[in-house]
């Protein structure tokens, strides 16, 4: 529905450069301090972002200075040549950052996961054309975020963009939030116009880890970047771990490094396409041999149907995951990719067998 959609309704270009940088404080906290980080970031960065209204888990914790904070915006507006954007989490947000002139307005993780939140903004954005970017629902869950864009383009919205801000996960992870970059890269595949912002401020939740981050994501060809600045981050009101100085911000901005999209060079191109010959050639071969370890599986149904076995055999389980990562640390492979190739093998060997066993 919502490829039809994009084929329908083109969606509008507002990505004027790569990287589009967009840049400013988690929260805006006071006015001097908003249009200095302004001025700071002016020369790199094209938007302005501040959050007015912070929803947050803690109710005790910093929420926002509220309607204040536009009039704040509008003087950065009026002070550099900066737009500014904010977030929104209901329609009487998006009445007051309209008739306030701002410029580029996004919808938070803990919004995108409520379609009752997100039809009540795109009720109240119709007949809008200015910039609404969407960021991830915070559990990996790619038809919630397209749910979201296919509400805006319903209410006519063509001027839409995504922020991958990462997904929360309950195991342990040097990320505050677990990028899973085969996310986006989905999404991208489902809606190829879509422009996508990576927040790496939120995927680090650290400042160690924003420079490679931010590299990564226009490795994989994103089109822009959100991260989060302050003038002094150690006494920030929110978030102080992840926000950079101006200064670090500018130096990661300056040195990334920009790869081309496009392959015109002839020599690269034929290196190129032998390098991918060569996985396509060994994608068939795990491919047969993934047919081959499926017919025995099935044979193994077979069998324990014949006497009685259960299907699940917890020990076993166990030996397989212990013996194919010892496997994987002696030929340098990632652990985890191996116990999540491996968990993903055993549910399908699982699924085969239950059909077996109830014919």
């Amino acid at each position: 529905m919502l490829l039809l959609l994009a084929e329908r309704m083109k969606v509008k270009e507002f990505i004027t450069k790569k990287p589009f940088v967009i840049a400013g404080p988690c929260s805006a906290e006071t006015e001097e301090q908003t249009i200095e980080i302004a001025k700071a970031v002016e020369d790199v960065a094209d938007v302005f972002r501040a959050g007015i209204w912070k929803p947050r888990t803690n109710p005790n914790s910093f929420e926002g200075v509220g309607l204040k904070g536009i009039d704040w915006l509008k003087s950065i507006k009026q002070e550099t040549s900066l737009k500014v954007a904010t977030e929104i989490a209901n329609a009487k947000h998006v009445d007051i950052c309209l008739s306030a002139g701002v410029d580029v307005l996004w919808i938070g993780a803990r919004t995108t996961v409520n379609p009752f939140y997100v039809q009540e903004i795109a009720k109240a954005l119709q007949g809008v054309d200015i910039p609404i970017l969407v960021k991830n629902p915070i559990h990996p869950e790619l038809g919630l975020w397209l749910g979201a864009f296919e509400r805006l383009m319903n209410a006519g919205i063509t001027q839409i963009g995504a922020i991958h801000r990462g997904f929360y996960s309950y195991e342990k992870s040097v990320f505050r939030n677990n990028p899973k970059w085969e996310i986006p890269i989905r999404l991208r595949e489902e809606f190829r116009e879509i422009p996508i912002i990576c927040d790496p401020s939120h995927i680090a939740g650290h400042t160690s880890l924003i420079k490679e981050i931010s590299q990564t994501a226009m490795d994989l060809n994103f089109d822009g970047l959100m991260i989060e600045t302050h003038l002094d981050p150690s006494i920030a009101l929110s978030d102080a771990d992840q926000q950079l100085t101006p200064k670090e911000f500018s130096s990661i901005i300056k040195n990334l490094i920009l790869r081309e999209e496009n392959l015109n060079n002839t020599i690269i191109t034929q290196k190129l396409s032998e390098f991918r010959l060569k996985i396509d050639l060994l994608d068939k071969k795990i491919i047969k041999l993934l047919h081959d370890r499926n017919e025995i599986v099935k044979n193994i149904a077979e069998f324990k149907k014949e006497n009685r076995i259960t299907i699940f055999q917890l020990e076993r389980w166990f030996e397989i995951l212990r013996t194919r990562k010892k496997t994987g640390k002696n030929l340098e492979l990632d652990l985890q990719m191996i116990a999540e190739l491996f968990e993903l093998i055993h549910k399908y060997s699982i699924v085969t067998q239950t059909q077996i066993m109830h014919r």
